[in-house]
């Protein structure tokens, strides 16, 4: 019982001067949370003994943990350009300063300064659009799977839509296709099989019931060998014989000619609206190389169909968006590329990678064994799955550590690697410039 009295009040135990500085209101909620469980301890008799210097250790160090911000800057040494664990595409400055000054003053987000009277928000991207893609309007969600589900919703509840068996997608976090389309209260009608589907599936499929004809981009995977699907050009003529809306979910799409062939495996979004398609619908943030945001372009009569869905508002975007995006669809429209980091990391000359690499190389080669190499990454993001792309690394070897454990050193302070081969590699497709001193500053703090 007497050391149950001994238990500091809270007014008097956080007056401390170690205090001093600190948010009361949080050192205090700390403060009761940690005492509270001091006491139980008592109780339990699991301890002997009150030492105060330890409570206000414990109340500090849990106030740094709580006020500390928990997304942070690292290095994607990993080569993998859209990951989608590390923030997928990077944003340019120049788009977020742009952005920043938007954010931080009145704007005319909803407001039409040529006629003096509301606007509306998504007339800021579409005249862009339009000059790029050819498309009559355009809208723009929070990302392509509010995009899907939009897009069902308004024209597909209750009625069918026609998917190949092939494209019956699972991307990250298991959001499958089916399950977003029947939450959207459109029916899936599947046809062909996983490895075929023929035209003729397509027709056979439609009736009094059919909205849709719908294909989906197979992210992260490829069906090889024995397989065919349909074309989005001939879905688009079947659709249009029997009045129905033809639909891409295009999953990521690109504006421009890929390098290292790889605009044969991701379908282009110029190319597609060549078709005259009613919808299409991609990413902002892979290969367009921008904002979180899903992108739908195509018919002006079904765009203004779904800006009339109550759950439009629910997913619509906000200003710093929507001014980030403008800029970067700008860039592509005065062929300014050098303002899209995805697409110079992409488009990065082998030789520049194996001077970078070679620089830091120089630098850290008395801290720990390192070789330069010739390798190959991935995009990422879903895009041109399985589609590798040639890049330059720098392995790391220190002293008898194990891989796994080098690899974790370095990403305790912000540097995220890959390991092939036994072997942790920096893979400098993805590493900056300007952040070849930052790794040699952790390494040479890692490896004392």
């Amino acid at each position: 019982m007497s050391l149950l009295k001994s238990i500091p009040k809270i007014d008097k135990f956080v007056s401390k001067k170690s205090f001093d500085g600190y948010s009361i209101n949080l050192i205090t909620k700390i403060s009761q949370v940690i005492i509270e469980n001091l006491r139980s301890e008592i109780l339990q008799k699991n301890i002997s003994e009150i030492n105060e210097d330890k409570l206000v250790e414990e109340v500090l160090k849990t106030y740094e943990e709580l006020v500390s911000p928990s997304l942070q800057k690292v290095i994607n040494a990993t080569g993998i350009i859209v990951h989608t664990n590390l923030g997928r595409s990077l944003l340019s400055k120049q788009s977020l300063e742009k952005a920043i000054d938007i954010a931080t003053s009145y704007n005319n987000l909803e407001y039409d300064l040529k006629k003096g009277q509301r606007g509306e928000r998504y007339a800021h991207i579409v005249k862009t659009l339009q000059a790029l893609t050819g498309c009559e309007d355009a809208i723009v969600v929070n990302n392509n799977a509010s995009a899907v589900f939009l897009i069902m919703n308004t024209f597909a509840k209750n009625k069918e839509v026609v998917v190949s068996r092939g494209e019956l997608v699972e991307i990250g976090g298991s959001f499958r296709v089916p399950e977003v389309m029947a939450q959207s209260g459109a029916v899936l009608k599947e046809i062909g099989t996983t490895n075929k589907t023929h035209l003729r599936d397509y027709e056979n499929a439609i009736n009094e019931n059919t909205s849709m004809l719908m294909k989906v981009h197979k992210s992260n995977y490829t069906i090889e060998g024995f397989a065919s699907d349909v074309t989005f050009e001939d879905i688009v003529k079947v659709a249009s014989q029997n009045e129905v809306i033809d639909y891409y979910d295009m999953g990521s799409g690109h504006m421009i000619d890929l390098p290292f062939n790889l605009s044969s495996a991701e379908p282009s979004i110029l190319k597609i609206m060549e078709y005259n398609p009613s919808l299409l619908s991609f990413s902002g943030d892979k290969l367009l190389g921008s904002v979180q945001a899903g992108i739908i372009i195509g018919k002006k009569e079904l765009i203004a169909k779904i800006k009339k869905n109550q759950l439009l508002r629910m997913l619509r975007v906000d200003k710093i968006t929507l001014a980030i995006l403008e800029d970067t669809l700008n860039s592509y429209l005065t062929d300014d590329l050098k303002n899209i980091p995805t697409l110079n990391m992409l488009y990065t000359k082998i030789e520049v990678l194996q001077k970078r690499a070679n620089k830091l190389k120089t630098l850290i080669n008395t801290i720990c064994k390192c070789e330069v190499i010739k390798n190959q990454t991935l995009i990422g993001g879903g895009t041109t799955p399985n589609k590798k792309i040639p890049t330059i690394a720098l392995t790391l070897e220190y002293k008898d550590y194990k891989p796994n454990k080098i690899e974790q050193l370095l990403r305790k302070n912000n540097l995220i690697t890959r390991i092939e081969n036994e072997k942790v590699l920096l893979d400098f497709r993805t590493i900056q410039e300007d952040e070849i001193e930052e790794i040699e500053s952790i390494i040479k703090r890692v490896f004392k």
